[in-house]
């Protein structure tokens, strides 16, 4: 299966209702489509040697992935950053990105947190801004998604059940995923169980930005054909739309009411 085309880097940055001088500057692209999770876990495609992911991730950008996130934080720093070195450039040549879990970017300006953990140390980045050029946190209800600040997006999951996790929930749904997109901040990638086209275009129906994926590709004999079969349902569902043209989330609700409101849904 071909995999769709990808619009270049370029052509994703996102303006944003900043406040002070930066409300007139374009923000750094953030991840949409079909995200991959790269961890090799216990039964990944080929083993868990760290070589095993490397071919997952070349098979994965060849099926129309240009997004990855690295996990594998039970490696040493020496190895996982010697991983994310031999990663970035397969992604580069193909105008993708790596983001690595956890707040150090490992030689890299882009990075996902946990919920709950801290930001990175301050540095210099692109305009000057103090930090990684690219912020996401991982979030699981209204409460965390309330108290994102200058995160440049978030992961609402789980979604659906997930194998990789099983009895991490409950699960969300299409319909609840969509109720918590309309009140975040910042732009949203669906996460959790997401293995089939019928569950991408779900959640993209949903509001999402983008759908993150691990074991349906980690998992997959063929990770280029997992992946070109999410990344087409992605681009059929986003009929021709860019990252850019996006939905932008709601951007006046305060943390309050995004709380409030959104239990007031699950009642």
């Amino acid at each position: 299966m071909t995999p769709p085309p990808t619009p270049p880097l370029a052509d994703l940055g996102r303006k944003w209702p900043l406040q002070g001088p930066e409300s007139s500057k374009i923000l750094p692209p953030t991840p949409c489509g079909v995200v991959l999770l790269a961890d090799r876990g216990g039964d990944a495609t080929g083993g868990s040697a760290p070589g095993a992911l490397v071919r997952v991730v070349v098979g994965a950008v060849a099926g129309g992935v240009r997004w990855v996130v690295l996990r594998e934080k039970d490696l040493p720093r020496a190895e996982r950053a010697a991983l994310a070195a031999h990663l970035r450039p397969i992604l580069a040549e193909a105008g993708g990105t790596l983001v690595v879990a956890g707040p150090d970017p490992l030689g890299g300006d882009a990075v996902h947190l946990p919920a709950t953990g801290p930001y990175p140390p301050p540095r210099p980045g692109p305009a000057g801004r103090p930090r990684p050029w690219l912020v996401g946190r991982s979030c699981h209800d209204a409460a965390e998604l309330a108290r994102l600040t200058t995160e440049d997006y978030a992961t609402l999951s789980p979604v659906y059940p997930s194998r990789s996790k099983p009895g991490y929930g409950p699960p969300l749904g299409p319909r609840r995923l969509g109720e918590l997109i309309r009140f975040s901040p910042v732009p949203v990638l669906a996460l959790g169980g997401i293995e089939t086209p019928e569950q991408v275009r779900a959640c993209l129906a949903a509001g999402a930005a983008g759908v993150a994926v691990q074991g349906a590709i980690m998992r997959a004999p063929d990770p280029a054909e997992a992946a070109a079969t999410l990344t087409t349902a992605w681009a059929e569902a986003r009929a021709g739309q860019s990252c850019a043209e996006t939905p932008q989330p709601s951007t006046g609700t305060t943390a309050a009411a995004l709380v409030d409101r959104a239990s007031e849904a699950t009642k």
